[in-house]
């Protein structure tokens, strides 16, 4: 809103209008010092702020910084290091952030509040004690004036000289006060442009570079964002394979009223008298039950139609369970147990070995994979049903007439498929990869060195059979085909590997510490699918792996360009002398 010129002959006037414009410069100043006087205070508020903000930060950075995660296990896969580091690496991107903030707002004072301050008391100050004068002057005069005025005609000459002197004295007193005044509001007008504007502009420069470090650090962070993702996949997805865990002990089934439930006992076996005493073990039994003695009189490995029964065999009640094959065997070989009389094929354990018509089988299935579900989403994620997998396999196998199945007719879809491959594949009477190159391979996909685990697991796998290496051959180069197509079936090879780690591998004895290496089989599939050629298309030069792995050559596949290998920025604070203007620049208007 703009005013009325003040113009300095008008001191000499001294007329109406200019008193009513010096009310219109006067009205202004108040309420430029009010303005001024909650700018101040709210910039405070702001700076004290980001101040406690910071401090807040810095204190939560360093509670993330003295966290260690633990594991279970003697190694860690790349994931877990990731995941392990990862509180290490948000610590060191909010101190990198707090300590640019640190540097921007520790001279924000300076910046700010201390320009303002200073205009309001040097050049607001000053106008209101130039008020002060002129109000005060030009009482003097014009109470001199109206003195003069009444003056007697009768003095005498020498008394009306005295007072025309006085006179004269108050009104170029009163004129100087004027224009001191008017000078002084001029002033006020012309340096609120820079005093006031340049230190808001100073502390916005200082909090919008912040805002841009903060952009570019974001940016440094986001390949660090998406693998430790990445990793927290590959973790859970681990997990969810490995959640239940074996426990050496046996259940027994019970039928109830309204449904099957599972009593959990601990069972010993007197070979003397054949009795088999079950204590039961419950953590929260609801009524105390003694231990249950029973005199064996068969028993005959369970035979059933689902495929997620195992481990079954029935004496005397046809309710008992064991936990593993060993187990299974072991009880059957303590009470002298019998094979049962099989009528479906698939049970025949001739069949589950790496024969003419289970490499037919698989190869029929790739085939019917590849031409009709390698871009589905989820393939191999999704099951099947187990009684439509149950049919496949059972008319695939049937001795009358093996392999005779047409996968391509319209009972079959790409579940069944899958699940039924899957099937066959752990149910070998030995995983493809054999329990004696097991440990091997664990020990090579533990290996910091990327290079040494690769040509390891190369070299092993050319120690597989000839019949075994054939097949992981197929099985593979068809993986390699279907992870070819992740972007639409969403399965990358290290989504492929979480599948077929526990598939094609798996330790002799079902111990925790075995169902804790399932992670490093999924390493190794994972490796076999991204190296398929390499691994595939020659033998490996030396198979003879060295005693000690070397050191590593090449970054961790896993391991992201963090924030904190990045070299700390230099930033110098900026200070209110970059944007104010000097005495010797500014040129003030004169009268």
């Amino acid at each position: 809103m703009g005013h009325p010129p003040l113009e300095f002959s008008d001191c000499y006037l001294d007329s109406p209008d200019f008193r009513e414009t010096l009310k219109c410069y006067e009205l202004d100043l108040e309420r430029s010092s009010k303005f001024l006087k909650e700018l101040i205070k709210d910039g405070n508020s702001v700076i004290t702020a980001i101040k406690g903000y910071s401090v807040a930060v810095q204190k939560f950075s360093q509670t993330l910084s003295m966290f260690q995660f633990d594991f279970i296990g003697d190694s860690l896969t790349d994931d877990e290091i990731n995941i392990a580091q990862s509180f290490q690496e948000f610590a060191g991107l909010l101190q990198e952030v707090e300590h640019d903030r640190t540097m921007l707002v520790q001279n924000a004072s300076d910046l700010l509040i201390k320009p303002l301050e200073k205009f309001r008391k040097e050049q607001i100050g000053v106008t209101k004690e130039k008020r002060k004068k002129f109000e005060k002057e030009s009482e003097k005069y014009y109470s001199q004036l109206d003195k003069h005025l009444n003056l007697s005609a009768k003095k005498k000459e020498t008394q009306l000289q005295e007072a025309d002197e006085l006179l004269e004295k108050e009104r170029l007193n009163f004129y100087e006060s004027s224009v001191e005044y008017v000078y002084q509001i001029h002033q006020v007008q012309d340096r609120k442009k820079f005093d006031v504007v340049e230190p808001v502009l100073a502390f916005l420069h200082s909090i919008l570079t912040l805002n841009n470090l903060t952009v570019e650090m974001t940016q440094d962070f986001m390949p660090y964002k998406q693998e430790l993702q990445l990793s927290l996949q590959n973790v859970s997805s681990v997990t969810e394979v490995s959640r239940v865990l074996s426990v050496h002990q046996v259940f027994t089934q019970k039928l109830r009223a309204l449904g099957v439930t599972w009593v959990k006992y601990y069972c010993r076996y007197h070979k003397e008298g054949r009795r088999l005493v079950m204590v039961p073990c419950e953590q929260k039994p609801t009524t105390k039950q003694g231990p249950t003695q029973l005199t064996l009189k068969s028993c005959i490995r369970r035979k059933t139609e689902s495929i997620d029964k195992r481990f079954c065999f029935d004496v005397e009640t046809n309710e008992r369970l064991a936990l593993s094959e060993g187990d299974r065997k072991l009880w059957m070989e303590a009470m002298d147990g019998k094979e049962p009389i099989y009528h479906s094929p698939i049970h025949k354990q001739a069949e589950m070995e790496l024969n003419e018509i289970g490499f037919k089988f698989v190869r029929k299935c790739i085939n019917y994979i590849e031409t009709k579900g390698a871009t589905q989403e989820g393939v191999y994620r999704t099951v099947g049903s187990n009684i439509q997998v149950q049919k496949l396999l059972n008319a695939f196998f049937d001795p009358t007439n093996p392999g005779d199945v047409d996968l391509h007719s319209s009972d079959w879809d790409v579940k069944t498929i899958t699940s039924a491959l899957k099937f066959y594949l752990r149910s070998l009477s030995e995983p493809l990869m054999t329990y004696s190159l097991h440990r091997d391979l664990m020990c090579a996909a533990k290996s910091d060195n990327l290079d040494f685990r690769l040509s390891e697991i190369h070299s092993l796998t050319y120690k597989l059979p000839e019949k075994n290496r054939e097949m992981l051959e197929m099985l593979i180069k068809h993986l390699v085909n279907v992870c070819s197509h992740s972007e639409e079936n969403l399965m990358t090879p290290s989504n492929m590997a979480v599948i077929f780690g526990p598939t094609l591998m798996r330790a002799k004895e079902e111990t925790v510490a075995a169902m804790l290496d399932i992670k490093f089989q999924n390493i190794v599939v994972e490796i076999l699918i991204e190296d398929y050629k390499k691994i595939f298309s020659y033998m490996p030069e030396d198979s003879a792996a060295p005693p000690v792995p070397p050191p590593r050559i090449t970054p961790r596949k896993r391991q992201p360009i963090t924030i904190s290998k990045r070299p700390a920025r230099v930033y110098q604070a900026l200070s209110h002398d970059h944007f104010q203007h000097t005495e010797s620049n500014y040129q003030p208007l004169l009268p």
